[in-house]
């Protein structure tokens, strides 16, 4: 397993009113502002495991959340 920087800020992405331990997703971004910037992502129930991906493939998939590319998965998660 890869050493994680010490010094991350984990952001939690849950409703502003959520309680309790989740399970939630936080995010947590690397030093640097290139493309190649690690971004870490874990679940609050299983902190110890890391998914590591880079700020290019981080911002790609924001985007596509934000253009309605993935709807379809809340839609059967219903």
């Amino acid at each position: 397993m890869t050493e994680l920087p010490p010094n991350l800020t984990w952001t939690r992405a849950a409703p502003p009113d959520a309680t309790g331990p989740g399970p939630w997703i936080e995010i947590a971004f690397g030093e640097g502002d290139d493309g190649d910037t690690p971004v870490y992502l874990r679940e609050t129930s299983a902190p110890a495991t890391v998914v590591t991906t880079t700020r290019r493939k981080w911002d790609t998939f924001a985007r596509g959340v934000r253009a309605g590319e993935f709807d379809h998965f809340v839609e059967r998660a219903r």
